[in-house]
């Protein structure tokens, strides 16, 4: 099963780059909107969230505020 994953952060913010960067070592496909830029994305993410915190990411439906690597790992299945 292909897992769905959307991040929302900021260019600005070293929490998601780490989010991302892990995401990304790890071959996992994700999108990525710029809540800083795109209001559209931001309102998604207060909505999903209920805070401005960044990084959000959403794994198949499942929201994590911050980059709670643990989480992460458990829902998408990463081998460490």
């Amino acid at each position: 099963m292909k897992n769905t994953v959307k991040v929302f952060s900021s260019p600005f913010c070293i929490y998601c780059s780490s989010l991302k960067q892990f995401l990304t070592e790890h071959n996992v496909e994700f999108k990525d909107f710029d809540v800083s830029q795109d209001e559209k994305a931001r309102d998604e993410m207060i909505e999903k969230s209920k805070q401005m915190a960044i990084p959000v990411v959403e794994i198949n439906g499942e929201t994590i505020v911050g980059f709670d690597k643990n989480k992460i790992v458990e829902l998408l299945g990463i081998k460490e």
